[in-house]
């Protein structure tokens, strides 16, 4: 073998050798065509089969340990435990008491073909499962997400409600088919369609299997007796059973009904014509009348089951689950209590409400208030009925977006003046005026609307739209309707619910982190595997924007101005909103509603623990509207009874202010800039804001500094004026002895209303006061001394004086000598000296305006021929009649403090001194000592 290698080596060789030069010594082999290719396709039927064998091995892994189909779990039903909050209290065992089992030979096939054509056209043509509508879901997942849309088929439906858990895994998708072409290999579609229609769910109230479906919502003896419209009701239920309901829902009902029409024509089971037909038949016009009244805790369950079913996909009548809630039984049958009229008195029995309790801190419902005179599978007020919020949307779109958008503080001012939406239309607060600026938080608590429409649009519609979705209400997707200004005010076509509207202002008391409201927070099924729903909190605003928009919202409850005052409780920190809506005019019309008639009213409120919202009003325009205060206030006291009682007993708390947040004193608004107050403004215009930290303002405010600054030029003006006044005040004072008695007589020169003289004599017997008070005037001093010298001084308050002095003629001195003497010189000209009538009444002024036109005048006095100011000084409306007798020693000042004016004395024939007619002198006596003036009243400036 060797030599032949060794031979055939050699041979080859010497072939090569003996080829020519310049040739190619080594030519390259042809390729063979196709060869690269070859080597793809193997490598990927390598790697296929590679995938096959891990597909293989993964796939019978998965199915390793699914259930067996079970004929007894197929046609049997288990029942599921509720359990209240505490996790040991079973407040309630659901099951399949409710059921009526039906034969498929007995279901007609128009009820039939609405269930295929809505759930599974294909159902007749697959083994199980279809790839084709697997296909489609598979693109809606991979667009939307897994678990975005189903693909399963009405026979992998029975496979998930009898076998599986509600998880949506991979493992749990691949055992639902294999069970599914299991079940097929082992059931006919006849019976399989019979154990689908007897098992889906339909309605709260335990309302399983179609034969009961029909009995309940048409009142019909057998399912055989439905119409095409009411199959196709039926058929688009399960789909969302709360949310199609007829009773409660008829427009979204109509839809769905309308959709199972189109797919049954489009299918080829029923022709256009039939479709169109049924879709004329109003929804709910052969519904039978719902008489089956709700037990324990059934609105409460009902919430509980429908969360159930869309978070799990599982059926809590049959799937013999273990299901922890949040049900607080002592909230709920207080709830129960004030529904039933024990707690509170409704005006009427249509009269209605609907309430929602959620602990602020987890967003657990605590009880639920679904209505009075409820019946099982009816209208739920509290979760179900959507109405217009009215005010009480101002915190979510208008004040909260402001304060988280653009910091706005609690004392942003704003304009409260006529105003009109962006398209002209004008817009009114319900008061029908204006109160100029305004605080926000003034704003909020008088529920103004002009003011909370111009917050929204600082903030613009999308930042509003973003604020409540965090809250979890998406106001314009169901119906369609973009954000437009009139929701500022509450202003939307469909609403929302007193459970959406918990949850939302439950944000508010938990520092801005949003829990969506929920009634589950675990599943536990038969097998042991237990789902965790509680929801995730999430920030749905700034914790600034959270304790600020509470502490506003504590001023509706708080201040006078406030629109809650009602709610106030002892031990309580309360906020909240008020919100009211109005009827159409076509409705107001139709049913001859008043213009003052109110649609719906709402309270909204919380505490530090837990959030109440509560609406109240009737179930539809007919049945009635809001006036009395009884109806208007119900809202309002049915959260007073329901806070206090689910607060009594445990820790109060209180909002706590964030370190994001400062609190500082401002003026009151007066225009659209805040100031911090001056030293000179008044503290009724000083008040406490709330600004988040950063944004306070700086600037002090000159408004009443500069009123202050002009205040002082104007008093320096005035005191520099008085002086000026008083500085020209010249006293004058005469004394002269005629017919025994010496006349004194005191005035001054330029004297102001407010100048007063005090007078003194000095005598033989001493000195001492004749007089003191506002205003000219002047004495009699009878008998005087023979031979005696009398001295006279008058001083004013502002300093000035003046002396006189007379010396009384002795006994051997002829009597009718006149011995008056000219006053003292002290410096100062005597004016007095022949004054003309013109000087008469220096003073005739009175401290109490008195009216010197028709108050006469009654103390003039005659010296030398002039008149002299009567000293008609008056205190409280007196008038002075100063008229003295020439025999009388007293100095004859009547005054009346009773604010009566006081008749002068009779006259006796006398006169004061200086009369005209001169007496003879009475012999000389020993004088007496003249008698003390009256002191004239005062009052105090």
């Amino acid at each position: 073998m060797s030599d032949n290698y060794r031979s055939r080596e050699e041979r080859r060789r010497a072939m090569n050798d003996n080829k020519p030069e310049g040739k190619s010594q080594g030519k390259p082999k042809k390729k063979k065509k196709g060869g690269l290719f070859r080597k793809i396709v193997a490598a990927v039927l390598l790697i296929g089969i590679i995938g096959l064998i891990a597909g293989v091995g993964t796939f019978l892994a998965m199915i390793s340990d699914a259930p067996k189909v079970d004929d007894s779990v197929l046609k049997n039903s288990f029942s599921s435990k509720v359990y209240a909050n505490d996790g040991k209290t079973v407040v309630k065992e659901i099951g399949a008491q409710k059921r009526t089992y039906v034969q498929y030979d007995e279901i007609p096939q128009v009820v039939k073909n609405a269930f295929i054509a809505t759930e599974d056209v294909r159902f007749y043509k697959h083994h199980g499962v279809d790839f084709y509508r697997i296909g489609g879901a598979l693109m809606a997942n991979f667009k939307d997400g897994f678990g975005a849309e189903g693909g399963s088929t009405i026979t992998q439906q029975v496979v998930k409600n009898s076998f599986l858990s509600p998880k949506k895994t991979v493992k749990r998708k691949v055992q639902e088919m294999w069970l599914a072409y299991q079940l097929e290999r082992k059931y006919s579609k006849q019976q399989i369609l019979e154990m689908y229609l007897n098992k889906i769910y339909f309605a709260s109230g335990e309302v399983y299997g179609i034969e009961r479906a029909a009995e309940k919502f048409y009142g019909v003896k057998s399912v055989k007796d439905l119409t095409l419209d009411e199959a196709a009701m039926l058929a688009g239920l399960p789909k969302a059973p709360t949310t199609y309901n007829p009773v409660t829902n008829p427009e979204n009902a109509t839809k769905r009904r309308n959709t199972v029409l189109n797919l049954m024509a489009k299918n080829g089971f029923i022709t256009q014509a039939e479709a169109d037909k049924a879709k004329q038949v109003d929804v709910q016009a052969h519904l039978a009348k719902q008489t089956e009244s709700t037990s324990k805790y059934d609105v409460f369950i009902d919430q509980v089951i429908e969360e159930v079913k869309k978070k799990t996909d599982a059926d809590p009548f049959s799937a013999g689950l273990e299901i922890y809630t949040t049900l607080d039984t002592n909230a709920q049958d207080y709830v129960d209590d004030v529904m039933n009229n024990k707690v509170v008195n409704f005006p009427n029995d249509k009269f209605q409400a609907g309430l929602v309790v959620v602990d602020n801190e987890t967003g657990g419902i605590q009880a639920i208030g679904g209505g009075r005179n409820r019946v099982s599978g009816g209208l739920n007020f509290a979760t179900n009925m959507r109405r217009q919020p009215g005010s009480t949307i101002k915190p979510i779109l208008d004040y909260g977006p402001a304060i988280e958008n653009l910091k706005w503080s609690t004392g942003q001012p704003l304009k409260d003046e006529e105003y009109h939406y962006s398209n002209g239309t004008p817009i009114r607060n319900f008061g029908r005026n204006y109160k100029g600026w305004v605080s926000a938080r003034e704003a909020l608590g008088r529920s103004l609307n002009i003011p909370a429409l111009k917050a929204f649009q600082a903030t613009g519609a999308d930042k509003a739209k973003e604020f409540a979705t965090g809250l979890g209400l998406k106001l314009d997707e169901e119906d369609g309707e973009a954000y437009s200004e009139s929701y500022s005010i509450g202003g939307f076509r469909t609403g929302v619910t007193p459970l959406q509207m918990a949850g939302a202002y439950s944000a508010f008391a938990n520092e801005g982190m949003y829990n969506a409201p929920h009634t589950v927070t675990k599943v536990k099924f038969p097998d042991g595997t237990e789902i965790d729903l509680t929801p995730k909190p999430k920030r749905a605003m700034q914790d600034y924007t959270a304790f600020m928009m509470t502490d506003m919202m504590k001023s509706v409850v708080n201040e006078s101005y406030g629109t809650a005052r009602a709610v106030r409780t002892p031990g309580l920190e309360i906020a909240g909103k008020t919100g009211t809506s109005n009827f159409s005019a076509a409705e107001k019309q139709r049913y001859n509603i008043p213009d003052a008639g109110e649609k719906d009213v709402w309270f909204n409120g919380f505490t530090p623990n837990y959030t109440i919202s509560v609406w109240t009003g009737y179930e539809t325009a007919k049945d009635g509207y809001i006036l009395s205060p009884n109806e208007t206030g119900m809202a309002k006291n049915i959260f007073k009874h329901v806070i206090t009682h689910i607060s009594e007993g445990k820790p109060k708390g209180s909002f706590k202010q964030p370190d994001s947040v400062v609190e500082r004193s401002v003026e009151k608004p007066t225009g659209k800039d805040l100031k911090r107050p001056s030293g000179s403004t008044p503290s009724s215009l000083i008040t406490k804001e709330y600004f988040v930290r950063g944004t306070a303002p700086t600037k002090v405010s000159q408004t009443f500094v500069k009123k202050e600054k002009e205040e002082k030029k104007e008093d320096k003006k005035e005191d520099k004026k008085e002086k000026k006044d008083n500085k020209d005040v010249k006293p004058k004072i005469t004394a002269s002895y005629s017919g025994g008695a010496i006349s004194v007589n005191w005035s001054a020169s330029n004297a102001a209303s407010d100048t007063t003289f005090t007078v003194t004599m000095s005598s033989p017997n001493g000195s001492e006061q004749l007089a003191s008070g506002a205003g000219a005037g002047g004495k009699t001093i009878s008998n005087p001394a023979a031979g005696a010298t009398y001295s006279f001084t008058v001083t004013t308050n502002t300093g000035e004086s003046a002396s006189s002095s007379v010396k009384v003629p002795d006994s051997s001195d002829q009597a009718t000598e006149d011995n008056s003497t000219k006053p003292e010189d002290d410096g100062t000209t005597d004016d007095n000296q022949n004054e003309d009538n013109s000087s008469t009444d220096q003073n005739n002024g009175s401290d109490q305006g008195d009216d010197s036109s028709t108050q006469p005048d009654d103390n003039q006095n005659s010296n030398n021929g002039s008149n002299s100011d009567g000293n008609n000084s008056g205190n409280n409306g007196n008038t002075d009649n100063n008229n003295n007798d020439s025999g009388n020693a007293n100095d004859g000042n009547n005054n009346s403090n009773n604010g009566g004016t006081t008749p002068p004395p009779a006259d006796n024939g006398g006169s004061d001194s200086g009369s005209q007619t001169p007496q003879t002198p009475a012999t000389p006596s020993t004088p007496s000592t003249p008698a003390t003036p009256q002191q004239e009243p005062t009052t105090e400036n």
